[in-house]
């Protein structure tokens, strides 16, 4: 594993082509602190399936029904990463996607209630590691609590930002934030990608999330 972070973006200058919107909203040192909390988890596989939604039966079986019917959408399975403080941060992300090739952007959408989003906002910058189909274990642990979720796990800095290039991952996109918008109960992240490389490994399966479980193209 590799600390070496000597092209990332200093901490607290704005990206170039960064937007006001996505400034803005960084919060305030305490409030990450706050926000910390005690989340068994920082990721959810189906949308909202830690968002409470009160005691009325019908609002919970409609709840339910929308993350059932959401599950049927099977996806890949990325891990989010920045640099915070010259510690690696990361989360498990299920909802990424691309938006824009000219100009080059993609989008994520971490839960308001992330431990990790805040931390990686305030950087401004953020690497996107697509998984391989042996990296269940690698997903799980990018999802769970704790204070060093990289522990075990070989990593390198991203060729312009520095955040964390997962080993083994079949691919990774290197991006600073352009915009961040608030929708409902979570964020919807847009960012610029600045670079992007894919694995020569022998390994091309992706890991994939389907109705529950993980899942993989063979």
């Amino acid at each position: 594993m590799s600390r070496e972070t000597s092209h990332q973006v200093p901490e607290g200058e704005i990206p170039d082509g960064m937007s006001p919107d996505a400034r803005e909203t960084w919060p305030h040192p305490a409030l990450i602190d706050h926000w910390l909390g005690d989340a068994e988890v920082d990721f959810e596989f189906r949308p909202g399936e830690d968002v409470p939604v009160g005691d009325d039966p019908a609002a919970q079986a409609a709840a339910r029904r929308f993350r059932d019917v959401l599950g049927t959408f099977g996806s890949g399975i990325t891990v989010i990463t920045t640099v915070s403080n010259g510690e690696p941060v990361g989360m498990t992300c299920q909802s990424f996607s691309s938006v824009s090739l000219d100009p080059p952007l993609v989008l994520f959408v971490p839960a308001k209630s992330s431990r990790a989003w805040p931390l990686i906002q305030r950087t401004g910058r953020f690497c996107v590691n697509i998984l391989a189909a042996d990296q269940e274990s690698v997903s799980n642990q990018m999802a769970t609590k704790g204070s060093d979720k990289f522990a075990g796990i070989d990593w390198r800095p991203a060729e312009v930002t520095g955040s964390p290039v997962i080993g083994g991952a079949l691919s990774h996109l290197d991006c600073t934030i352009q915009s961040v918008h608030e929708s409902g109960d979570h964020y919807v992240v847009i960012g610029k990608v600045e670079h992007l490389e894919t694995s020569e490994q022998d390994q091309t399966e992706p890991l994939l999330y389907f109705r529950g479980r993980y899942r993989t193209t063979d």
